[in-house]
């Protein structure tokens, strides 16, 4: 049974406690010594642990998605908290809930996927909507739990699922204020931008991923995607310049080399996909980050947000502010 969960572990806390391994490295000491860099989770977080001196054993047991009772005590390094392990040992599936272990979108994924083939038959070009719906049925089954990471934004059961929902709300949104956009080109970007991080990662059914594929790691989410698509448009025989532009959305979104994109945006859909990818891994990454912080109080540090701490502010989380009385509502309306 478990009792402490991550958002609860505060400095100076001793732990005894049961933990899924999300992350495992086995590194050596400047005195040759093995031990575990570590990232431990739960359905309400994650945090770095590590156990020095680690045992044969002890590395054999810290796989990605197992579970490991451990003991040890929360400390505050460098303004973020790790957990140094004092021991840690496998235990068996009848010892644990699992659904203490798998953090999940909060939606469930077949409300979401009725969601999203909303969005799917507002494209009205046929070429593009045929290309859409040809590459998802392909993975509509991994779609379902899929994660949209290994470690950063959405890495979370039906994770990839959740991101292209929010991103075609959000673009929807953006495109009844600017009528120039073509939403087709924004809808069909949204849905197959990340569609390969399927074939990128290898993940099980929890949402938790174990390593990136072979493919994965030597080509990327970018090219495999740009490689589907090329497929797929040939096979449904689809208008070369339509094929170009869907290869180019998903070419660029990253907007930077060294984040896999060798060429930026060069029409205005493809920009606004970029804007909107970021758009909601940031407010992701800000979520997460506050997640056991209280009203008042600022986050460990935040790598993903360039190593920021992140305020949780009080004025709105109390509810007296919140609530306008109906008499001040009717003066500033006379005002």
């Amino acid at each position: 049974m478990k009792n402490k969960f991550v958002m609860e572990l505060k400095p100076g806390m001793k732990v005894d406690d049961i933990f899924m391994v999300k992350n495992s490295d086995t590194k050596t000491d400047k005195n040759g010594n093995y031990y575990l860099d570590m990232t431990v989770s739960d359905n309400s977080g994650d945090i770095v642990c590590r156990k020095f001196r680690a045992t044969n054993e002890e590395i054999e047991c810290a796989k990605v998605g197992k579970v490991l009772k451990i003991s040890g005590m929360v400390k505050e390094y460098n303004g973020n908290i790790n957990f140094n392990a004092n021991t840690m040992e496998c235990i068996y599936e009848d010892q644990y809930n699992i659904l203490d272990f798998i953090a999940a979108a909060p939606i469930k994924p077949e409300n979401m996927l009725s969601e999203i083939k909303v969005f799917i038959n507002k494209i009205q070009n046929k070429e593009i909507r045929k290309v859409v719906i040809e590459i998802l049925s392909i993975y509509k089954d991994k779609l379902m739990y899929y994660p949209a990471a290994k470690a950063n934004h959405h890495s979370i059961k039906s994770g990839l699922l959740y991101h292209m929902l929010r991103m075609l709300k959000t673009g929807e949104a953006i495109g009844s204020v600017y009528e120039n956009i073509n939403m087709d080109l924004v809808y069909a970007g949204v849905l197959l931008h990340d569609i390969c991080k399927i074939e990128e990662m290898d993940s099980n059914a929890f949402g938790v991923v174990e390593d990136y594929t072979m493919e994965g790691k030597l080509l990327g989410h970018i090219v495999m995607g740009i490689k589907i698509i090329e497929k797929v448009a040939d096979k449904l025989q689809v208008e070369s310049e339509i094929k170009i532009i869907l290869e180019h959305l998903l070419l660029t979104h990253h907007y930077e080399p060294e984040y896999g994109s060798p060429k930026k945006p060069m029409f205005l859909e493809a920009e606004i996909l970029h804007y909107l990818d970021i758009i909601d891994a940031r407010v992701f990454d800000f979520e997460k980050a506050l997640k056991g912080v209280e009203p008042g109080n600022f986050s460990d540090r935040v790598w993903v947000l360039d190593n920021r701490t992140i305020y949780n502010t009080v004025y709105d989380k109390e509810q007296e502010i919140k609530e306008i009385s109906a008499g001040e509502q009717l003066r500033i309306s006379q005002e």
